[in-house]
């Protein structure tokens, strides 16, 4: 089985990401034409735009900000004018920030969180499964990660952003799932990366010894999950959270 995503069109928010970037050049890879999004690192997006077209896809860049409403409906404008309507959203951007424990996070820790993971994915569906609606095809894919589930010291801002985010998902799933649009999550666990790469990687042993498989995972474990979400053989799948962690966390029934 192939996964053929030929004649679609797809988002990734941070796009120009270590997990992005995989996912922009795998999807591509796959047949789809991508819009690349990015708030910070233009240099990098515009890279990317370069991979994909010298691999013979299409590719645009788009910048905004995915918890503002009017930067994220501008960026479904330019990328209708470039590409059409996108047929798969993978919602990947966060604001990053510094993990302290409960009694030291700042509030505004909290509030970015909030925005960047729960507001992120409403005003994106809101601006884009619209359209699917019209087609009764769409993908909304989003990447949550295994901290929803381990609830460890420093991670509370991002575990409530990430918490949010799946319930709001799961509801959607429900919404619209008549219409034939599927919704999903993939979690990663602590994935190597082009930044580990860059500066060889180091084995983990706190981490990977915790982790059934015994090691990391890498990038593409990730971008190889939502291209199998993003495709057909994934057509019946939805309101899932799929942890990409090397068993490091179970869902239980």
């Amino acid at each position: 089985m192939n996964i053929d995503l030929s004649g679609k069109v797809a988002l990734v928010t941070g796009g120009s990401g270590e997990l992005g970037r995989v996912m922009v050049r795998t999807l591509a890879a796959c047949g789809a034409n991508v819009a690349i999004h990015y708030l910070h690192g233009g240099q990098r997006a515009m890279s990317v735009q370069q991979e994909v077209e010298s691999a013979g896809r299409k590719a645009c860049v788009v910048h905004a900000d995915v918890t503002n409403q009017d930067d994220v409906n501008r960026m479904r404008d330019e990328i209708v004018d470039s590409f059409g309507v996108p047929d798969i959203i993978v919602n990947n951007a966060v604001i990053q920030y510094q993990w302290k424990q409960v009694l030291e996070q700042l509030p505004d820790d909290y509030v970015s969180q909030f925005e960047s993971c729960v507001l992120h994915n409403v005003l994106t569906v809101q601006a884009f499964v619209p359209a699917m609606i019209d087609k009764r095809w769409g993908r909304v894919i989003a990447i949550n990660s295994e901290c929803a589930m381990q609830n460890l010291p420093t991670q509370s801002a991002y575990v409530s952003g990430k918490r949010g985010m799946d319930g709001v998902l799961r509801v959607l799933a429900r919404e619209i799932g008549e219409h034939q649009i599927t919704v999903n999550q993939v979690a990663p666990g602590g994935m190597i990366s082009d930044k580990d790469r860059v500066s060889e990687v180091k084995p983990l042993l706190w981490y990977e010894e915790q982790v059934p498989l015994r090691r990391r995972g890498f990038d593409q474990d990730i971008a190889n999950v939502v291209a199998f979400l993003a495709s057909d053989l994934a057509e019946f799948i939805t309101g899932a959270y799929i942890p990409v962690c090397g068993g490091n966390v179970m869902p239980c029934i």
